[in-house]
């Protein structure tokens, strides 16, 4: 079912820095022996290019246990992950599946689902942090949850479960070390990330070449570090890029995204001098144009190391003028 198409199309992304998202509400069934347990997920849609009956898969050798195997999607060939199988748990039989296409990470993949309910609307200031028993059950991969009618709704995060599966790739590595050991300048850096692996990965590629990182879990986190910095700015009568001379923020941030957070920056005197670099899985053209609508002054789809690198020296060394 094409979102181009389809009666039941996906609908377009919500306006730029309105701080709410759209998601894809889907279920995953459990068979315990008290009966079945009705698993509650989301995702944004922005994510999601449709939602398909399963199609033929194809067996593929060498792959990870989670992977299903290869399926045919508009002329690619797609890998195919069972979430339930990444769970650990016991699917009922005979249990009707769909397939969720996502384009993320310059990836397609597919993921099989039990049921795809509705399309809910919601403000990222209702995405709370997971309770811990809760992510721990998932092996950290939750980003938040949020309470609905229907009971906890948890969004995954998909960077993390690529991750755990052995999908995830990061590109530029190697150009990215040589670079790293060229560097002639380095920069106090605030990253504005939800994503543990994420996290662990930006960090990694900045302090290779030696850039300082102030590590944020999400867009209001990042938000309150920053005016924490301007205050003290302005006691000391010196511009905040004596401190930070760049932010890179990923756009899917539970309590305030990375588009509202870039916003605010650019609307703020303060920190009008700050560039920013919207870091994000969502690699299609139209987020690219929301980032540069709220003024960002770079844009970068995950990971590729050497390109950010590159958008580094060129952004902080703006901000350091600044």
């Amino acid at each position: 079912m094409s979102p181009e198409k389809s009666p039941h199309a996906l609908p377009d992304i919500l306006e730029t820095g309105k701080n709410e998202l759209e998601i894809v509400d889907f279920r995953i069934y459990e068979d315990r022996q008290e009966g079945v347990y009705e698993w509650i997920f989301g995702v944004n849609v922005a994510k999601v290019r449709e939602v398909l009956r399963m199609p033929k898969i194809t067996k593929v050798p060498n792959m990870p246990p989670e992977v299903e195997g290869m399926a045919e999607i508009r002329g690619k060939l797609i890998p195919v992950v069972s979430l339930a199988r990444w769970m650990g748990i016991e699917e009922p039989p005979e249990r009707k599946k769909f397939l969720l296409h996502l384009e993320f990470l310059r990836e397609n993949v597919g993921i099989i689902v039990h049921d795809a309910k509705r399309i809910r609307r919601i403000s990222w200031r209702d995405i709370k942090k997971a309770p811990d028993t809760l992510n721990q059950k998932m092996g950290g991969r939750i980003t938040g949850v949020v309470d609905t009618e229907d009971g906890l709704l948890i969004i995954l995060d998909f960077e993390g479960i690529l991750h755990d599966i052995g999908l995830l790739k990061v590109f530029g590595e190697v150009e990215a070390e040589e670079k790293a050991k060229e560097e002639k300048y380095t920069y106090t850096i605030l990253i504005a990330e939800d994503s543990a692996i994420a996290r662990k990965i930006i960090k990694d590629i900045l302090e290779s070449a030696g850039h300082k990182v102030i590590m944020t879990e999400d867009g209001l986190e990042a938000w309150n570090t920053l005016n924490e910095y301007l205050e003290r700015a302005k006691n000391e009568n010196r511009p905040i890029t004596d401190y930070i001379q760049l932010v890179i923020t990923d756009i899917e941030m539970p309590n305030m995204d990375g588009l509202t957070l870039t916003k605010k920056i650019k609307e703020t005197p303060g920190f009008m001098g700050l560039p920013v670099i919207v870091n994000t899985t969502l690699s299609d053209e139209s987020n690219r144009q929301r980032a540069f609508r709220v003024h960002a002054d770079g844009f970068i789809v995950k990971f590729d190391a050497a390109e950010l690198l590159d958008m580094v020296d060129k952004l902080a060394h703006r901000g350091e003028e600044a």
